[in-house]
């Protein structure tokens, strides 16, 4: 899977679950820039965004992402 179809699949499940169609991730997006993303909303993303790529990221790998582009990384990586 290419990073393009990763940020296909991201933005889906962003819009989804933020219920926000106008949603279109960059590698440099962040909670602030998306004002439905809140702290409850980011355990849901994660929940989703691991059922979606079939994987689990660790409480480290997860504290250590400062922008979208680093869960991407993330994702390839695996």
């Amino acid at each position: 899977m290419d990073r393009n179809e990763i940020y296909d699949k991201l933005n889906e499940i962003f819009r989804d679950i933020l219920d926000n169609d106008e949603i279109e991730l960059q590698d440099e997006t962040t909670a602030n820039d998306i004002e439905e993303w809140t702290s409850l909303t980011h355990i849901q993303l994660i929940v989703e965004i691991e059922k979606a790529f079939n994987l689990r990221f660790t409480s480290e790998e997860i504290l250590e992402w400062n922008n979208v582009g680093e869960m991407v990384d993330s994702i390839i990586a695996r």
